[in-house]
């Protein structure tokens, strides 16, 4: 399953400091992972204003061909979600370069009487599955032996022993969303403990437990490294999702180099989205930077300040990050975030060379990016099938000459609508300018 090329994308270049307004769509990662539990709860629930987006579709696919009936209202922004009895077992899962849908998916599958196939685009062949499928062989479903990447097979049954499981979840902190989503259905519930080196993105792991223990689940986590999930049913419940936190990343950095200002509204006063954490970020660059109840906004001054970052947490922001740092005014260091090198292309890799392409000079250290600022001509700007990168290169086009980017078609992974909005963005920032002038 591959992924089809489009036209480039000429990036807008930004007449006037951007001022505008921008709504976002729901959170990818709070949508999947209520699809899932919503899946494997005890009645039918509904979710309303979750991401319409290609991982999510592919998600609601997924389950579909596990058995789950998904009613869809775009009227009311609302999915009805009923689960099976038994989880079906027999067809083939396209994951396409969704890790949620690639790593979620398959302890559901493994509680289906039988086998179920999982297939991707090919760029999502590279990605690291080993860690999962050997933790669901241990947990007693079967997977053969030489499977260790996409695609594979698996067959399960319904009453999946589970139990004590040791991993190393380094690479991904998935590898543990992935299993406690569906570890109250295991029939001895999940002992999960990791053994290796820091788990990244530790903010998700706490969405995945808060998101459990909202439906009743017991999720012990007060030992480091260990997540013990007693087994019994997961209640249904009805949620509304947050704005999805990262994608708003370019379009608030839009406002930090161009010296504007830029409202996401809806912005959640408390949050587990590791995008949160943009408000610090945004504000070491030197923006400000505040929240109150229209949302968040981001008020560009006139430096763009460099940065030292640990990014091990919130890693999904590495490319805007690193775009926003080879525009600042001294070298900047983005550390931890070793494991983006497994994400849907490597990112590391991917950065230096379309940064440097553009005249800044960038070297990769064993765990992140060094970014020395240059005057940045135009070029094209390769996107590698990722919606990140896509991100990066827009936000660049802003305020860079004759920037186009091969692929922002990727960019409909998580928002379908980037291109449109960031236009609009753009469009309501010359109203702005003209009605001043005037």
């Amino acid at each position: 399953m591959t992924s089809t090329p489009t036209e480039t994308w000429p990036a807008p270049l930004a007449p006037a400091p951007i001022r505008a307004t921008v709504t976002v769509p729901g959170s990818k990662s709070e949508t999947n992972r209520a699809l899932i539990l919503a899946a494997l709860a005890d009645g039918p629930s509904t979710i309303r204003y979750g991401l319409d987006a290609r991982d999510t579709r592919l998600m609601r696919e997924a389950l579909r061909t596990l058995g789950v009936k998904i009613t869809e209202s775009a009227a009311e922004h609302a999915w009805r979600i009923e689960p099976p009895e038994t989880f079906t077992a027999g067809g083939t899962i396209d994951c396409g370069l969704a890790g949620t849908v690639m790593r979620f998916v398959p302890p559901v599958a493994a509680l289906a009487a039988g086998e179920v196939a999982f297939d991707a685009d090919e760029q999502a062949y590279r990605r690291p599955m080993d860690v999962l499928l050997n933790a669901l062989r241990d947990c007693g479903a079967t997977v053969p032996d030489d499977a260790s990447t996409l695609p594979f097979r698996l067959a399960g049954r319904p009453d999946l022993p589970g139990g004590v499981i040791t991993i190393d979840a380094s690479t991904s902190s998935q590898f543990v969303s992935a299993l406690l989503l569906a570890g109250a259905r295991f029939a001895q519930g999940l002992d999960l403990r990791h053994d290796g080196k820091d788990v990244p993105s530790q903010p998700h792991i706490d969405m995945t437990v808060a998101m459990l223990r909202e439906r009743g689940v017991a999720v012990d986590d007060s030992e480091p490294a260990r997540w013990v999930v007693s087994p019994g049913p997961i209640a249904a419940v009805d949620v509304v999702i947050e704005p999805d936190l990262s994608n708003a990343a370019p379009f608030l950095a839009a406002a930090a180099i161009t010296g504007g200002t830029v409202t996401v509204p809806n912005w959640p006063e408390h949050t587990h989205q590791p995008g949160d954490q943009l408000r610090e970020i945004l504000a070491r660059f030197g923006a400000a930077v505040g929240r109150n109840d229209s949302g968040l906004t981001v008020i560009g001054t006139d430096q763009i300040h460099a940065v030292d970052l640990d990014l091990r947490e919130a890693s999904e922001l590495t490319p805007v990050i690193a775009a926003i740092a080879a525009l600042a005014d001294g070298t900047s260091h983005i550390r931890n975030v070793a494991h983006i090198r497994g994400h849907e292309t490597d990112r590391l890799a991917a950065l230096e060379a379309e940064l440097d392409a553009l005249g800044a000079h960038v070297t990769q250290t064993d765990d992140g990016l060094t970014i020395h600022p240059r005057l940045l001509g135009g070029g094209l700007w390769h996107c590698y099938a990722d919606h990140r990168m896509a991100h990066a290169g827009a936000l660049l086009g802003l305020v860079v000459n004759d920037i186009e980017l091969d692929d922002i078609a990727c960019t409909g992974k998580t928002m379908p609508e980037f291109a449109e909005l960031w236009q609009s963005m753009i469009n309501s920032s010359v109203v702005d300018q003209e009605s001043t002038d005037a």
